[in-house]
């Protein structure tokens, strides 16, 4: 009796593992070197399982920023589900790259501040330690960036800036108006983003749009001109809601073509968790169609 027992206690721990897949995905920490800001920071590159077989096989690269107050391992600890980067990395044969973006740097390159050089960090360093390091599609048609929250607008931004480095470019709950004035938050929480981004940008403009050329919502012409696919949605209780529906108006208005959705949720991680996938399903499909997808 106790061996018949033993037995069947082996076989549903042999079902367990057939029906629940291992974490197959590869997750690096690497140092990054920045020149622009005289220091070193960290990103997590999440490897899919294809990558140790596929030995001769380029990757295309999600870049993939974290938002204010965050680190670049955001993506890997916060979400309730801690394989989620993994899975997907798996699913879709992509490297996926979470970096350091300090807590509000916004992924600008400061006038003021030598050591917030973000564009430069994301766009140029970054990429070159990743191309350097990894075999990746050495290319925009396969390389891709997005982001959450501060990092929506940084993805945003970027890819506005470098339209010749991005297949396409995704926003989750981004802060689209960097006006603290526009969000619906504690009024000592909007103070202090206004003060750091004072202390960033230099004192802010009159008007709704205080810091024309890096708030999202006075790029919006730059975004038709580039031509870049783009993805944005947003919980319908996020307290950032305006500023995303003003850049989708705007982007109506001008006839630039974008995937824009509004769905049930707020500005947390289980909405960010429900999110990405569908980025990562609208970057497959132009991955795809730029042929640089892995089989």
């Amino acid at each position: 009796m106790h061996n018949s027992f033993t037995t069947k206690l082996l076989l549903l721990a042999f079902s367990l593992l057939l029906t629940c897949p291992l974490l197959a995905a590869r997750v690096d920490t690497l140092d990054v070197p920045s020149s622009s800001m005289g220091r070193t920071l960290r990103a997590a590159v999440v490897l899919p399982e294809r990558y140790k077989k596929a030995k001769k096989q380029a990757f295309p690269v999600l870049y993939l920023l974290h938002g204010g107050s965050g680190g670049f391992r955001d993506w890997l600890t916060k979400t309730p589900d801690k394989t989620l980067l993994h899975r997907l990395a798996d699913q879709y044969n992509i490297i996926i790259v979470t970096p350091d973006g300090d807590p509000t740097s916004y992924y600008f390159d400061s006038p003021l501040v030598k050591t917030s050089q973000f564009e430069t960090f994301i766009s140029k360093e970054l990429v070159d330690r990743i191309d350097n390091t990894y075999r990746t599609v050495r290319d925009k048609k396969g390389r891709v960036i997005a982001g959450l929250s501060m990092g929506g607008h940084g993805a945003m931004f970027i890819a506005s800036r470098h339209p010749e480095l991005y297949a396409a470019v995704g926003s989750m709950s981004g802060v689209m108006n960097i006006n603290t004035a526009t969000w619906k938050v504690p009024a000592d929480f909007a103070k202090s983003r206004a003060e750091n981004l004072a202390r960033l940008l230099g004192p802010p403009k009159n008007g709704d749009a205080p810091y024309p050329g890096f708030t999202m919502v006075t790029l919006a012409d730059q975004l038709k001109a580039n031509k870049l696919p783009l993805i944005l949605d947003i919980g319908v209780d996020d307290f950032l809601i305006e500023g995303n529906r003003d850049l989708h108006r705007q982007l109506m208005a001008n006839q630039t073509p974008h995937d824009y959705t509004e769905r049930p949720g707020a500005h947390t991680w289980d909405y960010w968790e429900n999110s990405l996938p569908y980025h990562l399903l609208f970057f497959h499909k132009i991955l795809t169609a730029n042929q640089v997808t892995v089989l």
